[in-house]
């Protein structure tokens, strides 16, 4: 005990000097421009043409109309230098090369995806509702849909924690795992005890972790203590205390491999409030997907090509191939299509698969967030389809772990029920979820929230899901999830002018949470 609270003050003494070190980079910046300006007027004309050139760039690029909005407030309330700080965010060296490594990375690579074979068309004939989507996914994004596979709905953290201890144990080659958040307890210490027995036994374990996930759950240097197991472990995006945009990209991606032959993904993280062994906000409710076959080699090649960004290094990816000399004989459960997104190709290819269900949703659309954060695109996809007739429904937590976007959360409601759209809160406590399910035929599950972060800034992934028998599995949970949930009505929503007045300044700001 003595020991844990150790490492826990140095982790905190050393997170708190960070955050202040970027804090007093900000005044130091921002006192630099005020008072330059005031000696020298000349300085104070310049710095407000700079702030005017860059409003107007930003007014006529290409880019979200909430993330304009915003930058070209700040811009008119900090003149002097709200320009110079979106230069500064914007024009970044470092950002731009880590763009360029993925890019190589992700096209040497492309073509891997296939090794299996082509099954497009096969797809296309028997899902043409969704031949848009398999459409995009594959032809433009490069993430084919697959066949010979198995996929199994987890609908807890408990759940899909038993699978992947189960699944960890039967590991002979290898096991990839790459997480948001690890955290000390009885999750993680149960799988890392496997992890060393595997590692003794020849299998290659690799993992990685996201350094601002982790924040204040490991102790500094975790990655060098999992080496001394035999751990190969890397640390995503290392925080360092500069101000630097790539540092605002986190990897926010669940994925565990096993033999290239099983893979998971979903909601939950490696720690134990998403099994509820640990409670911080009552319930914890989440999902996730095991699939087994040929899909699960998407997910090893999206763990490779983060392997490599790490290790600043490529390999060879076709040794981890696992049906080079065996056939794939897993019996095909419909079609499978995992799918990852990266902040750095300004493809949003996250809300490009919820706004395709969406929009070709005819009689429900069930969707479960912790967060509903979402932009004009978004939001008047989902109120056109409650208004043609579609049953749209939306799960939400009652209990917040992040007041403030929680409070921006609940400024959405008004507009969406007007419309028809149903929003569900969760009474028993905190749903973590990220799953939406339509018509019985289609269904997505994976790491991507209805926020900002999340659709433009993170890397996520996910599985679209198209006939496959599971997909009956998420509509029962979600309807039974409904019985622990509380209706919002336009009557709960009429808040006082102030609280309205608050909810529209939150929403100014939401693309920065």
């Amino acid at each position: 005990m003595q020991r844990t609270k150790k490492w826990f003050r140095d982790l905190f003494r050393r997170r708190v000097f960070i955050t202040l070190l970027i804090l007093l980079q900000l005044i130091l910046i921002a006192y630099l421009i005020v008072s330059g300006s005031k000696r020298v007027l000349g300085i104070n004309i310049f710095l407000n043409i700079i702030s005017i050139v860059v409003a107007l760039h930003i007014i006529a690029k290409k880019d979200k109309g909430a993330y304009k909005l915003t930058w070209v407030f700040i811009i008119l309330v900090f003149p002097l230098f709200g320009g110079l700080f979106y230069l500064l965010f914007k024009l970044q060296s470092s950002t731009r090369a880590f763009s360029r490594k993925l890019k190589i990375i992700e096209r040497k690579s492309k073509k891997l995806f296939l090794l299996s074979g082509d099954c497009y068309q096969d797809s296309s004939f028997k899902n043409k509702k969704y031949i848009s989507e398999i459409n995009y996914l594959q032809k433009f994004a490069n993430f084919p849909v697959y066949k010979h596979t198995e996929a199994t709905f987890l609908k807890t953290g408990e759940s899909a924690y038993y699978a992947l201890l189960d699944e960890l144990t039967k590991a002979k080659k290898y096991i990839f795992l790459e997480y948001f958040i690890i955290s000390e307890g009885l999750m993680w210490d149960s799988i890392l005890e496997i992890l060393k027995q595997k590692v003794k036994q020849g299998v290659e374990v690799r993992l990685i972790y996201d350094d601002v996930g982790c924040f204040l759950k490991l102790p500094n240097n975790y990655d060098k203590t999992l080496r001394k197991y035999g751990i190969k472990c890397h640390i995503f995006n290392k925080f360092r205390p500069f101000l630097t945009t790539v540092q605002n990209n986190r990897d926010h991606r669940k994925i565990a491999i096993i033999d290239g032959k099983v893979a998971f993904t979903g909601g939950f993280n490696l720690a134990d409030e998403y099994i509820n062994a640990y409670q911080r906000f009552g319930h914890w409710k989440d999902a996730g997907i095991m699939v087994k076959g040929e899909a699960a080699w998407s997910f090893t090649l999206m763990f490779l090509q983060i392997w490599s960004i790490c290790n600043n290094a490529t390999e060879d990816y076709t040794k981890y191939y696992p049906w080079k000399v065996e056939k794939c004989d897993v019996i095909s459960d419909g079609y499978v299509q995992p799918y990852a997104d990266s902040p750095m190709d300004k493809e949003n290819i996250g809300e490009h698969v919820y706004l395709h269900i969406i929009n070709n949703a005819k009689k429900y659309l069930y969707i479960n967030t912790p967060y509903l954060i979402i932009d004009d695109s978004m939001t008047s996809a989902l109120m056109l389809a409650a208004k043609s007739g579609v049953d749209v429904r939306i799960v939400v937590p009652h209990k917040a772990d992040k007041k403030t976007i929680h409070f921006t959360t609940r400024s959405y409601y008004r507009d969406l029920i007007a419309s028809g759209v149903k929003i569900y809160e969760y009474s028993a406590g905190f749903i973590h979820s990220k799953t939406f399910v339509s018509d019985d035929v289609v269904a997505t599950v994976g790491t991507t929230n209805l926020d900002f972060r999340s659709l433009y800034l993170n890397f996520e992934c996910g599985t679209c899901l198209y006939d496959a028998s599971c997909i009956k599995n998420m509509k029962k949970d979600f309807e039974d999830n409904l019985k622990m949930c509380e209706q919002i009505t336009l009557e709960d929503c009429s808040d006082n002018i102030v609280i309205k007045l608050l909810q529209d300044i939150c929403r100014l700001f939401a693309p920065l949470m």
